[in-house]
Order: structure tokens, then sequence, then C-alpha cells
């Protein structure tokens, strides 16, 4: 019987595991968005809303805390700074997770885990590469419509 039992094993020893979600944390602190499994993003969504939890309290104990966990520094200061003062007045549920269809390789149900409230001008812009092509080949003609003049 499981019970009290919390979590999902994943198919993966304990320190793979930990490991796992560590990585996945501070990926999501990071770019404030990432595409995985859906059963990951549903373990993960605990996780992250710790790491929320411990960034509003702003204690040197909770830095610690999170510092043991997330082992990015960088991240540890935005969690700190940015993403605590926005999620100032929020209670909890700091994340959305949206389902996104099948992985083709494998059909594993995907799905696109996300900080609520999240700052879309700072995400980078995605660019086609067909469009990109074509601007540089307009940019040469102008130059060398520039040169025979």
């Amino acid at each position: 019987m499981r019970h009290l039992k919390q979590g999902v094993k994943l198919g993966r020893t304990t320190s793979h595991r930990k490991a796992l979600f560590r990585n996945i944390v501070t990926s999501l602190l990071r770019y404030e968005k990432i595409e995985t499994t859906l059963a990951k993003a549903k373990e993960l969504r605990r996780v992250a809303d710790r790491m929320v939890t411990l960034g509003k309290k702003g204690t040197l104990s909770a830095r610690r805390r999170a510092a043991e966990y997330v082992k990015d520094k960088d991240i540890i200061r935005k969690l700190f700074d940015a993403i605590a003062k926005r999620y100032a007045e929020r209670k909890g549920g700091y994340t959305r997770i949206y389902k996104i269809g099948v992985r083709r390789g494998d059909a594993a149900k995907m799905a696109v885990i996300e900080l609520v409230d999240r700052d879309v001008s700072a995400e980078p812009k995605r660019r086609l590469k067909h469009v990109e092509k074509e601007e540089k080949s307009v940019e040469k003609k102008e130059k060398t419509a520039e040169k025979k003049k």
C-alpha cells in the first residue's frame, strides 16, 4: 500500500529524479516557460511552487534552502528579486500547465509549463529562418545597388 507516499518515480532512481528536477526547475525559472512531458510537468509544479514561496519569504534561511536546490546563483537572484515581487500578492498557483499533444517519436503526452503572469516582453523573439534569409538577400541587393552608383 502506498499510504502517504507522495510523488511519481518517473522510472528513475532517487538521485536521478532529484537531479532531473533541479535542472528542470532551474530552466523553468530562467526561461519562465518550458516544454516537457505531462508527468514531469505535474511533478515540477510542486517543486516550482515551493521555490517561488521560498522567494516570497525572502529570508536568509529561505535563500539558503532555495540555493540547496537551485545551484545557479543568477537564477536564485532572479527568484528572490524579480519573481518574488511579481507574486507578492498571489497566495499560490504560480504555474500553469497546457497539454500540447503527443511527442512524435514515442507518443508521450507533452505539456508546456509556464509561470503565471510571466513577462512576455522579455522573451526572445523567434523568427523564421526563411524570413531572415530573405532579409539578408534584400540587404545584399541594396549594397550591390549602392556600389554600382
